[in-house]
């Protein structure tokens, strides 16, 4: 195990739920950048009180993990959101906080230290709580059409080789020829996406939103909002 995990300090937050859950409420792993230029400043919000948001894990950009939260309290940190029949995932969920300054202040690629200790935390904690692979998730996944992040630079392809989350099984170059082809059948994308876990909506705009934030998931490469063949073939692999 990372030095940093067996290494953990507390700053703990005044803002959680103060009724503790049971162990096998914990269902979801998520994923978040702060989204802030400063470090100190993330966490100076984290822990608060008037910011009304926090986490239960915050990892610096030296792979330093810090407890913001306990486990069995409710952390502020999902929002609105759904996957599949669960809605309001805070309920549900630990929340960690990769240090970034995000897509709003120059987005940049998370730290070799900080995805030791991203994959070394996860498995930790997906041990402990017996959280599905499937379950493993980004806050873009769960809030589509708030939120960007973790992003399309978190190596959501490692953490599948470590058994942590999960990826498509196509290959790069089978991948890369089905790109920007179009698909026959527009109308069973959304019933795809709903089925595998993503909200659904009729409007125009959150749709290419929700397709995005399934592309800097699972097709990184293009983050372009249209679904092509590539998308398809990704999506129905994973179902």
């Amino acid at each position: 195990m990372s030095k940093n995990v067996e290494k953990m300090t507390l700053n703990y937050s005044p803002n959680f739920d103060l009724e503790k859950r049971d162990k096998f409420k914990i269902k979801y792993l998520i994923f978040h950048y702060t989204g802030m230029v400063s470090e100190e400043g993330a966490i100076r919000r984290l822990t608060n009180f008037n910011s009304k948001v926090s986490c239960h894990y915050f990892i610096k950009t030296n792979g330093q993990v810090v407890q913001i939260v306990p486990d069995l309290y409710v952390a502020w940190h999902a929002g609105l959101s759904s996957w599949k029949k669960d809605k309001l995932l805070n309920f549900k969920s630990i929340g960690i906080e990769i240090s970034n300054p995000g897509h709003e202040n120059g987005y940049i690629s998370f730290t070799k230290k900080q995805i030791i200790s991203v994959i070394n935390l996860s498995k930790k904690l997906k041990k402990k709580y017996n959280i599905s692979r499937l379950n493993v998730l980004g806050h873009s996944d769960i809030s589509p059409l708030r939120k960007k992040d973790p992003g399309e630079k978190f190596p959501w392809e490692l953490l599948a080789k470590n058994k942590i989350s999960i990826w498509h099984k196509i290959k790069k170059n089978n991948c890369r020829k089905y790109r920007n082809q179009e698909i026959e059948k527009k109308e069973d994308i959304f019933k795809l996406l709903l089925r595998f876990g993503y909200m659904i909506s009729s409007n125009k705009f959150e749709k290419i939103k929700i397709i995005k934030s399934f592309q800097r998931r699972f097709r990184p490469q293009l983050i372009s909002g249209v679904f092509d063949k590539e998308c398809y073939q990704i999506l129905k692999t994973l179902i």
